[in-house]
Parts: C-alpha cells; structure tokens; sequence
C-alpha cells in the first residue's frame, strides 16, 4: 500500500547518512562496492558501513518490528536454492561490472550530476521496470483495494519514526562536526553510524521490502497494483542530496576552489569517483542491463539484501553466495 509518511521520513534518512558519509568521510556511499569490498577485500572503509547496515535490524526488530518487511518464503528445496544463488549471481556481476547500483549511482551519482550514473541508472531502472512486469510476478494487495490507496503511520510508528530522523539529523549536523577530530577512528565511528541510518532509512521508506518495490514497477501494466511510494524517495531523498552537493561542492583535493569545502569534517582528502563517460564500456552497460534484471526479478538490490540476510539468514547464505561468485568472475 501508498505509505506516502514512512516512505518520505525514511527517504530523509537515506539522504542524512548518505550526504554526510560525503561530507564528513568524503566519500560516496555506493553498497555494492562496499558489499563487494566487505566480503572480498575487507578494510576500514568497508567493514564498519556494513556493519552498522547489519546492526541496524536490531532497533527496528526490538522496537519497532511493524516496520520489518514480510519477505517470501526462504528457499526450502535445492531448485529454490540453485534459483536464489543465481539472482544473487546477477546481481553481484551486474553491480561489479556496472559499477554500482542504486545507492551508488541513483542516490548518490545523479545528486553528484554525474553523466555515467544518469546512464547507468536509465539503464537498470528501465531493464528492471521490463523485467518486473513481463518476467516476474507482481504481486497484488491482500486487500481488495488498490495498492495505491494510502496508509499512514501508527502513533508509535510515527513516534519512532520522527525520532529516528531527529537524532540522525542532529548527529550528522552539529555533534560530529563539533565532537570529532579528524582521524581514521572518527571516520571509522560515522562509518558505522551512517550504515545503521541508511539500514534505518532502508526498512523505514519500505525499500528493503522487495514486494513493495516491485509494486512500483507495476504501474507499467496494472494500474491497480501500482504502489506510488518509492518515488518519493526521488523527492525527499534525492532532491536534498543535489541541493547539498551544489551547495557545499566537495572536491576531491585540498586546493579548492572560492566557495567549495576545502575538507571532508573528518578526512584530510575527498575520494569521489572519477571515470566519465569515456570510460563507458560495453561491459558496463551489461552489468547495468543485469543488476536492472536482477532487481526486476526478485525486486532486491544490495543494501536490502544485506538487511534480508539477517532477517532470512537461509536466504542469505544462498543469495550472498552468488553475489560473491558474480563477483569473482
């Protein structure tokens, strides 16, 4: 259903973490590389963001588990099993050879204005829009009315909910930038921070619910099961991240330019991306073809598997295996 409050508060979630991990830590917050680099290359840039993604299930689950998804069924036979293992397989070489997926290029590159990500994201968002309503199964309301009818919030959702969103923005604006030297532990502490607000903001906004997203794919060939609300994460998250980026324009050294920040609040350099366009390759328009299958299959991108894993610990053994090996190859 419509959740046009949970969907807009957790989409300013996304926004915070994502926006100051840029401006405290200079760098971008793209999970799939982050994913790729926890299992494969662990380091300090890597392992604290996922862990506060991993850790992030714990305060919803203990204190507001309404928010968690209700996920299908784990895979219980081998065909089911061989079936997760090779979405999680499209995923992983998809997101590795595309170079992100959308965290990386959707929230994070198309605030940045950057051209590959805009490419990159027509691309999966248009193959995952055609996959989910021709190959996939979308399902409808277990209501008789239609999936874009609006819900809203509980008074304890909402309490919680304004809380969560309320602490981060007051961590994020005034206790880090005044708390915090500039270190490897201090990036390493927002690292972790930043990974349980975007986990948050994940479960909050109704992203990590697969079945949600694919809804909003359905609007391509069943109006009636269409659910509006991930668009309001274009709105609420990121319009905020263009804004924040235009106005602070981050470098990515300390010889800046009049109006730009010369430094990251807790790193001494700015570690953006910089390939263009030119560097676009046939493998990288393949990988963004295959993370947009992967997604319009089983309506899962990176951050909300890692959130699945922990909650589906069966589905995510198979799921990250696949992930791993389409990594590897």
């Amino acid at each position: 259903m419509f959740t046009p409050v949970h969907t807009s508060l957790g989409a300013l979630l996304l926004y915070q973490s994502s926006s100051s991990l840029l401006l405290h830590n200079g760098s971008v917050f793209g999970v799939s590389s982050l994913l790729s680099g926890f299992m494969l290359r662990p380091s300090r840039d890597n392992v604290p963001i996922i862990a506060g993604l991993l850790s992030s299930v714990i305060p919803i689950y203990l204190l507001m588990p309404s928010l968690l998804p209700t996920y299908p069924a784990a895979p219980s036979s081998w065909g089911s099993i061989l079936s997760t293992i090779g979405t999680g397989f499209l995923l992983g070489w998809g997101t590795k050879n595309g170079r992100g997926c959308t965290s990386g290029h959707m929230l994070c590159g198309i605030s940045r204005l950057s051209p590959r990500s805009f490419i990159a994201t027509a691309i999966f968002f248009t193959t995952a829009m055609l996959t989910a309503n021709f190959v996939s199964d979308i399902p409808p309301c277990p209501t008789d009315i239609p999936c874009y009818t609006p819900i809203y919030p509980s008074s304890s959702e909402l309490g919680f909910i304004l809380g969560a969103t309320a602490i981060t923005f007051l961590t994020n604006t005034f206790i880090v930038p005044k708390t915090m030297a500039r270190s490897e532990l201090s990036r390493s502490m927002f690292s972790y921070l930043a990974g349980i607000q975007f986990g948050t903001g994940l479960f909050v906004s109704g992203m990590a619910d697969p079945v949600k997203v694919l809804r909003f794919f359905a609007f391509l060939t069943d109006p009636a099961r269409f659910d509006p609300s991930l668009a309001l994460v274009i709105l609420f998250g990121l319009l905020p991240s263009l804004i924040t980026y235009l106005s602070v324009k981050p470098g990515q050294n300390t010889n800046q330019s009049k109006g730009k920040q010369a430094k990251p609040t807790l790193a001494e350099t700015w570690r953006l991306p910089t390939a263009t366009v030119a560097d676009i390759d046939w493998l990288f328009v393949a990988g963004a073809v295959v993370f947009g299958i992967a997604w319009g299959l089983r309506g899962v991108c990176p951050g909300p598997a890692v959130l699945r894993s922990v909650l589906q610990p069966k589905w995510g053994l198979a799921e990250m295996a696949g992930y791993m090996l389409g990594n590897l190859i």
